[in-house]
């Protein structure tokens, strides 16, 4: 595969992603993306982001949980 940002190839490689679902943040490690490269641009097929949706909507082992800080950019240049 040809990257459309900056016109390198491509590799299959096993991502960390990170993947909103339902209104929930999820780490999902090793999860197959065709990688560029030259810039570092992920690619994910349909069919991978589905089975992913899948398999969270479903029981599944949890390796770890974090707390995550959500801010809001615009009022720290106010």
């Amino acid at each position: 595969m040809i990257c459309e940002f900056c016109g390198g190839k491509t590799k299959p490689k096993n991502v960390k992603r990170q993947h909103w679902l339902n209104k929930r943040l999820y780490i999902v490690e090793n999860v197959q993306a065709e990688v560029c490269l030259e810039c570092g641009e992920r690619y994910f097929h349909a069919r991978t982001l589905d089975a992913l949706d899948e398999y969270l909507t479903k029981s599944h082992a949890v390796e770890e949980c974090l707390s995550v800080e959500v801010v809001n950019f615009n009022q720290a240049m106010a």
